[in-house]
């Protein structure tokens, strides 16, 4: 079973709307629709879990009827931040998942996820145990000796950026988070599920990535997403 778990549970505040920027409507149709398609498209995965800003779920069950997606099967509250989020979601999946189930983890503002990319990190996923959606680093990195000062360089060819769609194990998935939130690893403000299963000792292994695969966090983001959507067209 293949369980896609997407996090719509942020406010936004950076987008200075006066709505949660998931909901946000581009073209006539709010951001999460767009990523919850995605999924309801591909042919591998099974069913769909969204964590939802709280009192937000009866206006995405909405949304969900009248743009006719079947995979959604639950809907339920998220957290004071996105590991917490997470979390709920991957406990309230103990009740209907499998050990060896494949749960794929992603941003409901990640709206331009490419099919490609989707099934690489279910591939990874099942091959090794996990799947993380990566891709090379093409900026140079310095780091900082003072404010206004540097004189040392990461090597770009050392690096990869890494974001969602990452896909786990349920079974190795339940036993982070518990041992996680036991231990009080991986969990702050800045953290995701693979910062928190490096901090625990696993490897992870990268899926392929998108440069379209962009996250809404601003209204310069919103406009590229426009862009990307009348080159679609």
């Amino acid at each position: 079973m293949i369980t896609a778990l997407i996090i719509a549970g942020g406010v936004g505040k950076r987008m200075g709307q006066d709505i949660p920027k998931q909901f946000i409507t581009i073209e006539g149709k709010p951001i999460i629709i767009y990523t919850l398609e995605s999924f309801e498209h591909h042919p591998l995965v099974d069913r769909v879990l969204v964590v939802c800003k709280s009192g937000w779920e009866e206006t995405l069950w909405g949304y969900i009827r009248e743009y006719g997606l079947k995979k959604v099967q639950w809907i339920i509250p998220g957290g004071s931040k996105g590991q917490e989020s997470i979390n709920n979601g991957v406990q309230f999946l103990k009740e209907f998942s499998e050990d060896s189930d494949t749960i794929i983890i992603h941003d409901g503002i990640r709206p331009l996820v490419d099919e490609i990319v989707l099934s690489d990190v279910i591939v990874k996923c099942q091959e090794h145990g996990n799947g993380v959606t990566s891709l090379p680093y093409n900026e140079q990195i310095f780091l900082k000796d003072t404010e206004e000062t540097t004189k040392q360089y990461i090597d770009r060819n050392t690096l990869r950026r890494v974001s969602t769609p990452q896909a786990y194990q349920f079974g190795k998935l339940i036993w982070a988070y518990d041992k996680a939130i036991k231990e009080d690893v991986g969990m702050t403000d800045s953290s995701y599920t693979n910062t928190m299963m490096v901090e625990l000792g696993e490897t992870l292994y990268f899926a392929a990535g998108s440069d379209k695969n962009i996250k809404l966090t601003t209204q310069d983001d919103l406009e590229l997403f426009k862009a990307y959507l009348k080159m679609k067209d």
